[in-house]
């Protein structure tokens, strides 16, 4: 299972390839423009990106160029255009991107390129939470800023797990053993805190807990069934 975030400013197209991915086992994020997935980069790492190449507030190759210069082509970007030329798609591949959808998708075509795509993810980066650093093997300038970490859930922490919240004061004590697991694995147990804590923090709201972390409810609602999340036990909890 991957991560992979879905950048179109076309809802039939997010909701398409949402719909595919998803019955496939990956967890899926939508974002509609280059704002939202410059926050969905930056705060959820994403382990692979479809970038559409036109839209309407920053076009697809532009905010590659932006991603390539600030060091953050940290995972594969796959392009996709219904209407690019053969030199955009060089370009985009010059810039960085590992390869090219046109549009309308095939089915097999799709599942095939992110397949490959995936097949050359390695674990190049490792978040700190007592330092919220990402480090990358490259380079040292990715540092997420938009999160406010609560600790990591592992075995160690089952009676902080039965309250349904992790305090900030917990984090050194529960951190400790995770860094020596496989980065998905390690990031699900980040994830896990993650979100309790902002579901804590709001009460169990998922419209503020949405606006917070920059997901759409949907796929936010699909996250949290993925990572075994009560949403009613912490807002119980929280009142």
């Amino acid at each position: 299972m991957a991560n992979i975030l879905v950048v179109d400013d076309e809802m039939g197209i997010r909701e398409l390839l949402n719909e595919i991915l998803s019955d496939e086992g990956h967890v899926v994020y939508s974002a509609e423009n280059a704002q939202q997935a410059r926050t969905v980069r930056d705060q959820l790492l994403p382990d692979l990106v479809l970038l559409d190449i036109w839209m309407p507030d920053t076009d697809g190759v532009t905010l590659l160029k932006e991603w390539a210069k600030d060091d953050k082509l940290t995972m594969p970007v796959i392009m996709m255009s219904g209407h690019a030329t053969i030199d955009t798609a060089v370009e985009a591949t010059r810039i960085g991107a590992c390869n090219f959808l046109e549009k309308p998708i095939a089915l097999q075509k799709l599942l095939k390129t992110v397949a490959q795509a995936l097949e050359k993810v390695s674990p190049k980066e490792s978040f700190d939470p007592l330092s919220q650093s990402v480090r990358g093997a490259s380079s040292s300038t990715g540092v997420n800023k938009g999160f406010e970490t609560s600790g990591s859930l592992g075995a160690d922490a089952a009676s902080h797990q039965a309250s349904g919240v992790i305090g900030s004061s917990d984090i050194k004590e529960l951190v400790q053993g995770h860094f020596d697991l496989p980065l998905r694995e390690a990031r699900d147990i980040f994830e896990k805190a993650y979100f309790e804590y902002h579901l804590k923090l709001t009460g169990g709201s998922m419209t503020r807990v949405s606006e917070q972390t920059g997901l759409e409810r949907t796929h936010l609602y699909r996250k949290l069934k993925a990572l075994g999340i009560d949403v009613r036990k912490i807002g119980s909890s929280s009142t």
